[in-house]
């Protein structure tokens, strides 16, 4: 039953990063210039979607404080600077995208354009310090419990949050040219194609990091599985090049998509069946059943869950339906 659970949450939070992705991509890629008639265009794409797409997070959370207590405790503590950072960013995004339409002014609506820049880059590069932070280890002793944050600012740490910054970008510029109208998706296609490169180029800096770190190779329980982590993901971001290049959206969107999930997935799977490494005492190291609560519990937390699902899938579903094509009205190729 753990491994139903930590599957569940692995779940919540690809879907959480899939789907918030493109939230912080429109908001970083508010950074590239243009009229404010341009950013106005941008945040209309992304505004049917955006608090929606945040009730994973919390889905996910719920699940971690219920299913996993010990485990919330010792990731919040061993990671509170970059949990913190992300989610100062997450409220700023939600704050500047409701704020910024209040005021006529222009140069007031800039400097909240400039907050959801800011939260943006902060929500994207503070879940990706996280996600190194699982994948290196933590230095958790004999008494349970992390000592420090030292282990946050890594080189390691810091690749792979840029390389996360950067499949945000090439995320929220697929969304764009997926739901722009025809000739201002052309653009934005443009400069989604332009971030593929930049892309590669992260996630090849971190996964050389990653290689040269003995911290990572000692943490990593199951060197197969990660080494497919920069295979597909290199593989997810051709493919989403390939589609942009031919103007299927769709698919390039399904693909950036897969490019944030996989993170997710990958670490867990190469860490199991410990879900903290401890990188000073491997007696110490926090398994994925010893974090679980008790069986009863999650049976309990089991009848809540149910309906979570397919309730949270219903709804993405129908936003999606209701709020289908372009701005302008217009279908968009998707496929």
């Amino acid at each position: 039953m753990d491994l139903a659970w930590y599957a569940l949450l692995g779940l919540f939070f690809a879907g959480y990063l899939v789907l918030a992705g493109y939230d912080y991509g429109v908001g970083l890629l508010l950074a590239r210039g243009g009229d404010a008639a341009r950013r106005r265009e941008a945040l209309t794409a992304l505004g049917p979607f955006f608090l929606g797409n945040e009730v994973w997070l919390v889905a996910a959370v719920g699940i971690l404080f219920g299913a996993f207590p010990m485990l919330e405790g010792e990731l919040l503590s061993g990671c509170y600077p970059a949990v913190v950072g992300a989610l100062v960013g997450v409220i700023l995004v939600t704050v500047g995208v409701q704020l910024r339409s209040r005021p006529d002014d222009e140069r007031i609506r800039a400097r909240w354009d400039r907050v959801v820049m800011a939260g943006s880059a902060l929500a994207a590069l503070g879940w990706g310090v996280v996600l190194a932070a699982l994948l290196q280890g933590v230095p958790r002793q004999a008494d349970g419990h992390v000592a420090g944050v030292s282990h946050l600012v890594t080189p390691f740490a810091a690749a792979v949050g840029l390389a996360m910054v950067a499949l945000v970008a090439v995320h929220g510029a697929t969304f764009l040219a997926l739901r722009l109208p025809v000739e201002a998706a052309a653009v934005v296609g443009r400069t989604a194609r332009r971030l593929v490169p930049v892309a590669l180029t992260a996630v090849a800096l971190a996964t050389a990091v990653g290689l040269l770190s003995a911290r990572v190779r000692d943490a990593i329980q199951r060197p197969a599985v990660a080494v497919l982590l920069p295979v597909l993901l290199v593989a997810a971001l051709l493919a989403a090049h390939a589609a942009l290049a031919r103007r299927r959206p769709g698919w390039a969107l399904a693909a950036t998509g897969a490019a944030l999930a996989l993170p997710v997935v990958l670490v867990g799977a190469a860490l199991w069946p410990y879900v903290l490494v401890s990188t000073t005492d491997p007696g110490a190291s926090l398994s994925v059943a010893d974090a679980a609560a008790s069986a009863p519990t999650l049976r309990l937390l089991g009848w809540v869950a149910l309906p979570l699902l397919p309730a949270l899938l219903g709804f993405q579903a129908m936003c999606w339906w209701v709020f289908r094509g372009r701005t302008d009205g217009r279908a968009p190729v998707y496929w």
